[in-house]
């Protein structure tokens, strides 16, 4: 029971190691590079980072999920609560071998957030949480950086497969999975956050001959 009903319900649904962050600049609208190529004249920079939470981010990660999904969804605090719950197990019992927290900025400022958790009761699985890219990061290949950054990190500390739980109404955050390799496993309707929705399980092998 640890952390298994918050994250059963979680909606939610160029990187280096803690400590640092690769700095990308923007080539054109939605296009990245690490190379220092100079924009055109007319078109500021655009600097994307993905970096560890500082002091007060986690706290930052609640309340953006809060109101986010209230002013696009319509969804009540009970989904902030969720949140709040998760983020709050995430910050008192993790192993940061195994589990990561990442912020997204651009510009200096955060835009954007995922977190990689381990599958309580299923070793080798790991759990992708809490992806958000707000409106001013939209529009930068932000969620494919976030998404990238999981996978990645899950593969390099041996996870076997990942996992993650969302609903029908967040349809760009499922094209991201999809595009990534994600498969839809199976859909669930229900009620919740004061909304009738339908969740989602989605899964992604992570090593050659995991059965699908």
């Amino acid at each position: 029971m640890r952390r298994e009903t918050a994250r059963r319900r979680q909606g939610t649904c160029g990187e280096r190691q803690p400590g640092g962050g690769k700095r990308l600049r923007r080539r054109g609208p939605g296009a990245l590079s690490s190379e220092a190529m100079e924009p055109p004249a007319d078109t500021p920079p655009a600097w994307v980072r993905l970096r560890d939470p500082e002091p007060g981010e986690l706290g930052w990660i609640v309340q953006r999920h809060g109101a986010l999904y209230a002013a696009e969804f319509g969804w009540n605090q009970e989904f902030e609560g969720l949140v709040a719950r998760i983020v709050a197990d995430f910050a008192q019992d993790h192993d940061p071998h195994l589990e990561r927290v990442w912020i997204a900025e651009l510009d200096g400022a955060p835009v954007g957030s995922v977190m990689c958790v381990r599958e309580d009761g299923a070793p080798g699985t790991a759990r992708l949480r809490l992806l958000l890219v707000e409106p001013a990061g939209r529009g930068h290949g932000i969620g494919g950086l976030l998404l990238d950054a999981v996978v990645a990190f899950a593969r390099s500390v041996g996870y076997r497969e990942l996992v993650l739980w969302t609903n029908d109404v967040l349809t760009s955050a499922r094209s991201l999975y999809e595009r990534a390799g994600f498969t839809l496993v199976a859909e669930h309707p229900h009620r919740s956050y004061g909304v009738a929705l339908t969740g989602q399980d989605w899964r992604l092998p992570l090593r050659e001959g995991s059965p699908r």
